[in-house]
């Protein structure tokens, strides 16, 4: 079974200029061009727009999205992946909904917050469980243990921080500089810098953090929302940093 291209962009709530300019990047391919030289697509087609879509809307670059979707060739692991990210999120969302509801339903009652409520869904230790699996329990509460330390204004200055960091990374790559120049290495020893704050990162670490910047969307938006391929110029200006100043 196949779908015209009006059909699919009218299913996915998009255009046919953006199935076309997707295909013209590599993207998606149409499973056939037919005579006339409409366009037209097939269910494999169709799970491929999906994962596109559900990046995208993860914040991803469409160079990002490539990037991403070279590397899962595995279509069922990928839909698992993505699956996941989409039941976390929903599960956030849904702390966070009943959050909100319960601050509205004390204040109108004039009854007393509880700050546990007030701010569930909005805790960093949502991530807990895949901090736990990449790196381990150690690594996790280590890390909890710093965080918790460091106070409100002390999680607001490094917070602060990363985005002064992250601007920076986006103009450097909007002005062309090479991830070798020394205003980028310059900013991935500052990058450096704000990571060794809760603990010094050895090389391996840094390369890997570098790949994951690009790798999961979650982590990619933080940098592609100052310029598509942000994420990959951090990647590798921190590798070649990482290569040239750290050790194991």
């Amino acid at each position: 079974m196949e779908w015209s291209i009006q059909e699919i962009a009218r299913r996915a709530g998009t255009t046919s200029r953006t199935l076309r300019h997707y295909g013209d990047l590599g993207l998606l391919a149409p499973s056939r061009v037919g005579s006339n030289g409409y366009r037209y697509y097939d269910q494999d087609a169709l799970v491929r727009l999906q994962r596109i879509l559900l990046l995208r809307e993860l914040g991803l670059s469409l160079p990002a999205i490539k990037g991403v979707l070279e590397g899962q060739r595995d279509t069922a692991v990928a839909l698992r992946a993505h699956l996941r990210l989409l039941e976390q999120e929903q599960a956030r969302i849904g702390r966070q909904i009943a959050s909100v509801r319960t601050t509205l339903h004390r204040t109108q009652e004039g009854t007393e917050l509880m700050a546990e409520e007030v701010f569930d869904g909005f805790d960093h230790t949502a991530h807990e469980r895949e901090v736990t699996e990449r790196w381990g329990r150690e690594a996790y509460e280590e890390g909890d243990r710093w965080w918790r330390s460091l106070g409100e204004a002390g999680k607001k200055a490094f917070l602060d921080e990363h985005e002064a960091i992250a601007r920076d990374w986006g103009r450097a790559r909007e002005a062309g500089l090479g991830a070798d120049s020394e205003q980028a290495q310059d900013i991935a020893r500052r990058h450096c810098a704000w990571l060794s704050s809760s603990k010094a990162p050895s090389r391996s670490y840094l390369i890997g953090l570098g790949e994951m910047y690009v790798a999961d969307p979650r982590f990619g938006k933080n940098y592609d929302r100052y310029g598509d391929g942000t994420a990959a110029f951090v990647r590798d200006a921190l590798t070649i940093y990482a290569e040239q100043r750290l050790t194991d």
